[in-house]
């Protein structure tokens, strides 16, 4: 019988399963050159980092201005991440082991993200990892994206776990606070290293101030494990 009987785990996707952020950085890069935006930089996206997309297109109009609607932003946004993320996604290793040491003992996973049901689905079939995380909440799918608790509760819902057994592994600070306000437990493994340091990862109960150079599969069930024990 696995020690982890009483857990769920749900995963954030960009940046936390996988490497996505540079292709969203190239889409967001092409989407704002096509509507008179030029030398959008790699900075000015990491503010972006753990925000939905509809967020950020929708904050991009007051920012600089465009002219664009939302839907016609999101719509040209998501067609040039689709492209990218479908030609090359890069799969954590250490998490991908993760992943696959969870489903090795049965326990329920999700995927919970704020980005579209196609992007999550391209990716996850991309990688192999549909294989093994069936269960899929987009934040189109709910009223609010991060850092509301929408995309989580509604996770485990549909995994039929009580929140307060929900383990939600992040790596942004926006999804950190859902996790907290959702009443589960945090695994912060933070994209940005210089983002550690904010307040909303205070609330993790295991922050990883190195990323994903500090992650390992083993370590991570170990310390649920633990968790587990003492619940």
């Amino acid at each position: 019988m696995s020690t982890l009987d009483a857990l769920s785990v749900l995963f954030d996707l960009d940046g936390t399963l996988v490497d996505s952020e540079p292709n969203y950085y190239e889409a967001g890069r092409l989407t704002l050159a096509e509507h008179g935006v030029p030398d959008f930089s790699w900075a000015e996206h990491e503010r972006y980092v753990g925000v939905s997309t509809r967020e950020t297109v929708t904050d991009w109009r007051g920012r600089y201005g465009l002219r664009a609607s939302v839907e016609d932003l999101l719509e040209v946004k998501n067609g040039h991440y689709l492209r990218l993320a479908r030609a090359s996604t890069r799969v954590y290793p250490e998490m991908r082991r993760f992943v696959e040491l969870l489903a090795a003992e049965g326990v329920p996973m999700a995927v919970a993200s704020g980005s579209s049901p196609e992007a999550i689905g391209a990716i996850l079939a991309g990688t192999g990892l549909d294989a093994h995380l069936r269960t899929v909440v987009s934040a189109e799918e709910v009223p609010r994206g991060k850092p509301a608790p929408d995309v989580f509760l509604e996770a485990a819902r549909r995994l039929g776990a009580d929140p307060a057994d929900c383990v939600v592994l992040e790596d942004a600070a926006p999804g950190v606070a859902a996790a907290h306000a959702a009443g589960m437990r945090c695994i912060a493994v933070p994209y940005v290293a210089a983002q550690a340091d904010a307040p909303e990862f205070a609330a993790a109960a295991l922050l990883l101030r190195g990323g994903q150079r500090e992650f390992t599969a083993r370590d991570a069930h170990e310390w649920l494990t633990r968790s587990a024990r003492a619940a």
